[in-house]
């Protein structure tokens, strides 16, 4: 009886050694949700808010920590920018494999890209891009993408010690009540297919794709506080009108598509590249610019989501 049962136990875990080899399972995906929870549990976030000198909007295990240019005055095409609409530097910290893995995109002007990278790299960080979002700013911003894994509170000093190097506020002025969003946004909802949410006077939308991304072997969600889901914001410029900036998320075959879609409805591409190094699909990252009538440019911003694989609601 004992030789039948193991002869039986044998022939099972035979059959699924194969199927697992055949098929690669990746048992870390049944694993990663427990880990990840794990860690997030034993990080002590107080520690990073203190050195970031701020508090996170939590969502889900990731803290997403916002770093404004609020110091700076930029103007394009003649509108000021408010920080929420193209100024509006953040970092996001997942718990991951023992620490934390952080991404970021931070606002800088030219003469602190030097020294903010230096500092960044002698601290062991990544930079994953440096580039233009705006064309015409002034005065001119650029955009530098950062990412580091290791102790949380480790990373959270260095990109402290790195920003400093900039003129970036690293304390956070007491808050005032944001200006109304004086635009129809139950028409924009409706017209974008998701619901957006107003921020410092800027209406903003976060649409997600369909299809899962992953870094370094972890899916990058929540995708919006992670920065992989597009990003349109609107500013009320008066008059109905506004101005509309953020980045389109796509994959290779989108590209051309989605240029297409926006320079028909009046909406200026203004940069296309990566803002990381080896994620999965391979991402693009579209910016665009446009100063018009908010329901007219709404419906040129959807039908460019309608050449991508995103959610609508």
């Amino acid at each position: 009886m004992r030789k039948t049962h193991f002869a039986a136990a044998s022939i099972v875990l035979a059959v699924l050694i194969t199927a697992a080899d055949a098929q690669k399972i990746d048992w870390q995906i049944f694993a990663e949700p427990f880990v990840s929870t794990a860690h997030a549990q034993d990080i002590d976030w107080q520690k990073v808010d203190d050195i970031l000198g701020r508090k996170p909007a939590v969502s889900g295990d990731v803290h997403r920590y916002g770093f404004p240019r609020t110091d700076l005055s930029v103007s394009l095409d003649g509108v000021s920018i408010k920080p929420a609409l193209a100024l509006g530097g953040w970092l996001a910290f997942k718990p991951m494999h023992g620490g934390a893995m952080v991404m970021g995109d931070l606002v800088l002007l030219d003469g602190e890209i030097s020294p903010v990278m230096g500092k960044m790299i002698a601290n062991g960080l990544e930079i994953t891009a440096v580039h233009n979002h705006l064309l015409r700013a002034n005065p001119e911003t650029f955009y530098m993408h950062v990412a580091g894994h290791g102790d949380p509170v480790k990373l959270a000093t260095a990109i402290h010690d790195a920003l400093a190097e900039s003129r970036t506020p690293l304390t956070v002025a007491m808050s005032t009540a944001p200006p109304a969003v004086d635009l129809d946004t139950a028409q924009l909802d409706q017209i974008i297919g998701v619901k957006g949410q107003a921020n410092g006077g800027v209406y903003q939308f976060n649409v997600p794709r369909r299809d899962p991304i992953t870094q370094e072997g972890m899916q990058l969600t929540p995708v919006g506080p992670m920065g992989v889901a597009i990003g349109i914001n609107f500013q009320p410029t008066g008059g109905g009108k506004a101005a509309i900036t953020g980045d389109f998320v796509l994959t290779s075959d989108e590209v051309n598509p989605v240029i297409t879609a926006l320079r028909t409805h009046g909406i200026e591409v203004t940069a296309l590249h990566s803002h990381m190094l080896d994620e999965q699909p391979r991402l693009f990252f579209m910016h665009f610019w446009a100063n018009d009538d908010a329901l007219q440019l709404a419906r040129g911003l959807r039908a460019a989501l309608d050449k991508t694989a995103s959610t609508k609601s």
